[in-house]
């Protein structure tokens, strides 16, 4: 290591502070997402209107986001990742405190259509900030503390926001939801910025990479997508189809399912901190990614079979744990394979595999349980499980 690169290398204290407050726009991020599903019944009888009429608000959030967060990415690039996630934080803040201020319908699936604007930036902007100011031997960690923040805004959002609800109705909740956003985009303009550990690329080396599409449309780039795509099909499969296709399969109570599924998340929480100190420790990211497939296609399958409730509940929360261990490996694979300067449209184009993934997995799970084949959910989570193994090891080359 130089001097000059020692020079620029950020405190242990600065590092911390820099992931502490990338973490907490993580957490703003999912809990932005879930805003509105535990008050959906509310807000639908203020307003008067169908289930499939306010549906219209999460659909076009959702579509927004999947469509311009390539683009979104493509632009921290060119003007840089904080400026970029503190406007898109304070656009989707904002967003919500008009939704909860103006009483119309319309003005709320337009503030939804700015939050999902605004959700464009979060994940290249993030990884992009990581990856170019955190040092490479704490990237891993920084990876798994950034996953594990957005898991506690999943979390943390149902409760607090029908606690702010029944204090101060749901407009109220919107309006808290929009402060919270404010304050960590204060935090993040205060906090200014520090300098790279990982630098642009020089004129002389861009020139032999590929960058813009090209880059986007390379052999390991598409592979990571697919990656994300298969994962996003393998959690869809596990956390919003196996109450009922337990259910469905083995007549097991929604009380003992539930439960099972709570392992299951508790534990990928666990596993995502696990999965950093792991992925700290080797540079073999792809075999940790592909170990933990393994593991988690046999347990997928183990669930076609009827058990005792305890052991449903164990093989579901050991199946969680892999999950969150393979997150950091998937994170740093993607970090591996992108050319300095890149970070921001690569992980804005692979994360966009959740947005695909999420958009096919109600379609071919719904068709499983409709034709009363419940036992193929849990099978195609696990085929689904060892096809990803395969994407794995084109992914962790470099574009030439």
């Amino acid at each position: 290591m130089t001097e000059a690169t020692e020079r620029l290398r950020p405190s242990n204290a600065a590092a911390t502070r820099l992931v502490a407050s990338i973490s907490a726009a993580h957490f703003v991020s999912h809990y932005y997402i879930l805003l509105l599903p535990p008050l959906f019944e509310i807000v639908r009888a203020d307003y008067a209107v169908s289930y499939t009429e306010l549906g219209l608000a999460l659909t076009i959030f959702n579509v927004v986001s999947a469509v311009l967060q390539t683009p979104a990415g493509f632009l921290v690039d060119r003007f840089g990742a904080r400026p970029l996630l503190i406007g898109g934080m304070l656009l989707g803040a904002g967003a919500f405190v008009i939704a909860g201020v103006v009483h119309s319908f319309w003005v709320l699936l337009a503030m939804f259509a700015a939050a999902g604007l605004g959700n464009t930036v979060y994940h290249p902007a993030d990884y992009s900030i990581l990856s170019h100011h955190v040092p490479p031997e704490r990237a891993a960690k920084a990876f798994s503390i950034h996953t594990f923040a957005g898991m506690l805004g999943s979390a943390a959002a149902p409760s607090t926001l029908l606690l702010m609800q029944s204090q101060w109705g749901w407009r109220g909740a919107f309006i808290g939801a929009g402060i919270l956003g404010f304050i960590v985009a204060l935090v993040l303009i205060v906090q200014g910025e520090e300098p790279p550990v990982v630098a642009d690329r020089k004129p002389a080396e861009q020139a032999t990479q590929r960058s813009g599409l090209g880059l986007l449309m390379s052999k390991p780039i598409l592979l990571n997508l697919v990656f994300f795509i298969m994962l996003a099909l393998i959690s869809g499969g596990l956390q919003n189809y196996s109450i009922v296709t337990l259910s469905a399969l083995h007549n097991t109570p929604a009380k003992t399912a539930s439960i099972a599924l709570t392992g299951y998340l508790a534990l990928s929480a666990i596993g995502v901190l696990a999965g950093g100190y792991l992925a700290g420790r080797t540079t073999r990211h792809g075999a940790v990614a592909a170990a933990g497939l393994v593991m988690m296609t046999v347990l997928a399958a183990v669930l076609v079979f009827n058990m005792s409730d305890a052991l449903l509940i164990a093989v579901m929360s050991v199946g969680g744990l892999f999950n969150g261990i393979i997150m950091p490996s998937r994170d740093m694979i993607v970090r591996s394979v992108t050319p300095p300067g890149s970070f921001g449209k690569v992980f804005g184009f692979v994360t966009n595999g959740f947005n695909l993934g999420g958009i096919v997995a109600p379609i071919i799970f719904g068709l499983a349980l409709d034709h009363g084949a419940p036992q193929w959910v849990f099978l195609m989570v696990a085929a689904f499980c060892l096809l990803t193994i395969f994407t794995v090891a084109g992914s962790t080359r470099k574009p030439a």
